[in-house]
């Protein structure tokens, strides 16, 4: 049986209208603000991790590709990536 990580306490500041919606979030899920704002960071790391892979893979396509209009549509995905354009 895997040992479970020790909880770190954090201190985070809100903007008073983020903090009311993870308060109202977690009313209507019936847990803890906490661990809302816990598992919203999880996602938001695990979304930054999978921008960062999906950025690599497309840069790899590209340095494989010989095909100029693929490569042209490839540098326009990696520019709104990049660039949000």
């Amino acid at each position: 049986m895997p040992a479970r990580e020790k909880p770190v306490r954090q201190s985070v500041t809100l903007p008073a209208r983020l903090a009311r919606r993870v308060r109202s979030l977690a009313k209507h899920r019936r847990t803890s603000a906490s661990r809302i704002l816990a598992d919203l960071v999880e996602k938001g790391l695990d979304a930054g991790e999978a921008e960062k892979k999906r950025f690599l893979d497309l840069a790899d396509r590209l340095a494989r590709s010989k095909d100029p209009a693929e490569q042209a549509r490839i540098k326009e995905e990696l520019a709104r990536l990049t660039f949000g354009v």
